[in-house]
């Protein structure tokens, strides 16, 4: 039998796009409901009862944590699996910590997002393949007591390697390109550097890297 899921995500485009990317798998995966926000999301599980529930990390006024915990909270014993655009360490790692299934990347294609759901559904751990080899690699660094230029300031692996490229002149574009992300990804970690920093914007930034910050 297929999985059922419920996807949790503020954007409609987002639930009609997966919808869309789902369609061709339905014998394998399938999607009963959706939800832009958590109340919405408990009025559909009073009518259906999926395999997962599916949810991105932010939403609007919610977010996938508040999400399960008030799901663990209220004894909903469904598992719940993150699918965000959000590339990043401690999010990943937090989202494990409070229980989730799996973190998976927006970016996946249609056949890779069936597969891992379908794992999940099964009982397995799923973290998309372009997050685990940056978390095996930081596993193996902490093991041996190496860490990235920038993790003393709070910065995590990635916000460290979009920093040392906008220390070395890169714009928002060239980053994303260069890491193969998205811009919009590129302004979150960006913005997420300058309140780990307490800067304003790129030039304290800079000014802070140059002086705290030893880049390979």
């Amino acid at each position: 039998m297929a999985v059922t899921i419920v996807l949790v995500d503020d954007h409609q485009v987002i639930i009609d796009g997966v919808r869309a990317m789902l369609a061709p798998y339905a014998d394998r995966v399938t999607m009963v409901g959706s939800a832009k926000t958590r109340a919405e999301l408990f009025e559909v599980l009073e009518s259906v009862h999926p395999d997962l529930i599916v949810t991105d990390a932010r939403l609007t006024n919610d977010s996938g944590f508040e999400i399960l915990e008030d799901l663990q909270r209220r004894g909903v014993a469904v598992p719940v699996v993150f699918y965000s655009a959000y590339d990043d360490e401690a999010y990943l790692f937090r989202a494990l910590r409070a229980g989730a299934r799996g973190y998976l990347l927006k970016q996946a294609s249609g056949e890779e997002l069936v597969g891992m759901l379908e794992r999940a559904a099964g009982g397995e751990t799923m973290i998309d393949a372009a997050l685990a080899g940056r978390v095996a690699l930081l596993a193996a660094r902490l093991q041996f007591g190496e860490f990235w230029p920038g993790a003393h300031l709070g910065l995590t692996q990635r916000e460290s390697e979009i920093l040392d490229l906008v220390v070395k002149g890169l714009s928002n574009r060239d980053i994303a390109q260069r890491l193969f992300l998205g811009e919009e990804t590129v302004k979150t970690h960006l913005s997420s550097i300058y309140r780990k920093l307490k800067v304003k914007g790129r030039a304290e930034a800079i000014a802070v890297a140059l002086r705290e910050v030893r880049f390979r």
